[in-house]
């Protein structure tokens, strides 16, 4: 079995920079490669709660730590330009010294969209922006002057510089059958839903040579004494979805998903994820199933 990428994913909600800083590094001191946010324009289900934009917070979050990886789980096509996004992902990428990852999807709350007034709902027209932003930002990473002709967009002699460090990791999300033939296209990483794990070989060969990764929401039982107040804590914050348990239970859970083919697991902790927290799923079971 191969060694398994682990990534904590963390919502820029509820908590201030300072948090979310004690946080990366407390992953990052864990063994954790890297970290990601959520892209929203409101807090889903949350609409009140305090929020920070996305990238900026992975500007602050990389400036912040060493060696940890940043991104967003995905970031909203609509919310922003291809050319600056494209500037926004190059600026990263040096200031990190190369260790951005471009997640990208073409939204999953449509009714962001109109509270605030940004692209459209219509499934057909965000696919197809989606196909258009990222020829055009790969485009623009080369280098050359780009001349686009597109439904949505249009480039006449656009250029950049400079180009990324390396290559810059596009992580996409989705399983529909036009996501499908955008991941196979474009991605690194395909980010699957849990709720498509049963059908996932069959879909396998559609996502071309893009490695798998899954989002898995958890309750760390530090201990006998502490799983029913896990259990109830992860149920009120997710629902009946995450996997609770402990160190060796979640061992071999994980284990199971790397068996599945599953190379990255963005874990959410129910918790928050504080500092003990983070530091015992690193001694347990990123020391015997992660590698960076």
């Amino acid at each position: 079995m191969a060694p398994m990428q682990f990534y904590l994913f963390l919502p820029q909600m509820r908590m201030g920079m300072p948090q979310l800083v004690d946080r990366a590094r407390s992953a990052e001191q864990a063994g954790f490669l890297g970290i990601a946010g959520m892209d929203h324009l409101a807090p889903p289900l949350a609409d009140t709660a305090p929020m920070y934009e996305a990238m900026v917070t992975n500007a602050w979050l990389a400036a912040q730590t060493q060696s940890l990886r940043v991104g967003s789980l995905v970031l909203c096509d609509s919310f922003r330009h291809p050319t600056v996004l494209a500037r926004e992902a190059v600026t990263l990428d040096h200031a990190s010294g190369g260790r951005f990852d471009l997640g990208i999807g073409w939204g999953s709350v449509t009714a962001e969209f109109e509270s605030f007034g940004v692209g459209t709902i219509e499934p057909r027209a965000r696919v197809g922006r989606l196909k258009e932003t990222l020829e055009i930002v790969k485009a623009l990473w080369s280098g050359d002057a780009v001349d686009y002709a597109g439904e949505y967009f249009t480039l006449k002699g656009a250029r950049q510089a400079p180009a990324p460090v390396g290559d810059i990791p596009i992580v996409i999300g989705g399983a529909g059958r036009r996501t499908m033939e955008l991941v196979a296209a474009h991605a690194d990483w395909w980010n699957v839903h849990v709720g498509i794990l049963d059908r996932l070989e069959p879909m396998r060969p559609h996502a071309g040579n893009a490695r798998v990764s899954l989002q898995v929401q958890v309750g760390y039982v530090h201990s006998e004494d502490t799983r029913q107040e896990t259990t109830e804590l992860a149920r009120r914050r997710f629902g009946p979805g995450p996997f609770v348990g402990s160190a060796p239970e979640l061992v071999d859970y994980f284990s199971s998903l790397a068996e599945q083919g599953i190379e990255r697991a963005y874990v959410w902790f129910c918790d928050f994820a504080p500092t003990h927290t983070l530091a015992a799923f690193g001694d347990s079971v990123i020391s015997q199933l992660g590698h960076a």
